[in-house]
């Protein structure tokens, strides 16, 4: 393990140091380190789901952090508002992805889970790229925000209908039960025992920085766990453990000490996301995955920009709304996987999906990071934290 996490940081020190450079992104240098170091570069490490199993730490520290800057009665209120922009995207995204998957000559039912992956933009890039002081309390961070969850939890519903059911069978009573009773139990759960319980222990130690620390991490890997237990993913646990704590006047404390500890897990994330890219195959298939790949970094945001511009007093913030979320998701890669184990699709398919989801993350941080407010912007006026 030692050797592992030496070549990775070590190798992630030099390549941001070249991507610093020549003014590129760094979350580009960790995914081109994963391509180089990884099974299908010089294979220095040749075990990337290990380091996939630890980037999924860093998508739950993620995931935790936003819940605590987001009140409850705030975040419904804003989810309301972006309610059907999310459902009509989604349609026209899966619309645009099947039809991309009918020009390649994929089958029905894997050009309908090609379009079922585009449906969703990554949390991860759009939270990463977004400053935490500026925009989180504005109206471009609250949008971004709040369609990414709501895409979150239509994505964790294709995934447990994927994992549920075999091809030509039909969604079990068991899939409909973690759906409809899984979540609010996870809710209800989360408020109550920090109503009853952790407040208290806050309140009585809450000048022991050490503990408060240790019971924030106990508190977020534990209702995801939970989450993980009724069926539902690591990542909403997470968030529903952060956003049960938003109202409690330590959160902010608690946010700015965990930052460094998710930094680390999310360079091994994008590390394990360039390691998955099998470059052997890359000629086979570059074609249908650029244009997959160019076809959402076109139409995300145009879609985004025509159901969003009412929603602004001015028109470019709908466009930064779509450009922070104009590329494919982390939850794409993961339905290319559980579609592939389960028979839906075959392994071309899941290769594109895995090629475009890259391509469109390259390409959407350098956009975001050269144009808009970002911590990773490649210039001093754009930085922003």
């Amino acid at each position: 393990m030692t050797t592992l996490l030496f070549f990775i940081f070590f190798g992630a020190a030099i390549f941001a140091t070249l991507a610093l450079w020549t003014r590129q992104t760094l979350l580009v240098a960790y995914i081109l380190l994963g391509g180089v170091l990884g099974p299908f570069g010089f294979a220095i490490i040749d075990d990337p789901k290990l380091i996939e199993q630890l980037g999924e730490v860093g998508i739950i520290f993620l995931l935790f952090l936003l819940g605590l800057h987001l009140e409850p009665d705030k975040l419904l209120k804003v989810l309301k508002t972006t309610l059907s922009a999310t459902v009509v995207s989604s349609a026209g995204f899966l619309f645009l992805g099947a039809a991309v998957g009918f020009i390649a000559g994929f089958t029905y039912l894997e050009a309908i889970i090609l379009g079922l992956a585009m449906m969703f933009s990554s949390t991860i890039l759009g939270l990463k790229l977004l400053p935490t002081t500026v925009l989180h309390h504005q109206r471009i961070g609250e949008m971004v925000i709040s369609i990414l969850l709501l895409q979150d939890v239509l994505a964790i519903f294709v995934l447990l209908c994927l994992q549920s059911i075999e091809p030509g069978n039909f969604v079990t009573w068991t899939t409909i039960a973690k759906l409809v009773l899984g979540l609010p139990a996870l809710v209800i759960g989360a408020f109550a025992i920090e109503r009853f319980l952790l407040q208290k222990l806050i309140r009585r130690f809450d000048k022991i920085h050490e503990f408060i620390f240790l019971l924030a991490l106990a508190w977020c890997l534990a209702w995801a766990e939970g989450a993980n237990m009724l069926g539902l993913s690591l990542e909403i646990g997470a968030f529903v453990a952060g956003i049960s704590l938003a109202q409690s006047p330590i959160a902010r404390f608690i946010a700015e000490n965990l930052k460094p500890l998710r930094d680390f897990f999310l360079i091994l994330f994008f590390f394990s996301l360039g390691a998955s890219v099998n470059l052997g195959q890359l000629s086979n298939y570059i074609g249908i995955a650029l244009l997959l790949s160019i076809t959402m970094l076109i139409m995300k945001p145009l879609i985004f920009y025509f159901l969003l511009s009412h929603s602004f007093p001015k028109k470019s913030s709908a466009w930064e709304v779509g450009f922070r979320m104009g590329q494919m998701s982390e939850f794409s890669l993961l339905l290319a996987v559980v579609a592939f184990d389960t028979g839906w699709i075959r392994e071309e398919v899941g290769v594109t999906l895995q090629l475009a989801t890259v391509f469109t993350f390259i390409a959407s941080s350098y956009w975001v990071t050269n144009r808009y407010p970002s911590p990773m912007a490649v210039s001093d006026k754009l930085r922003r934290y």
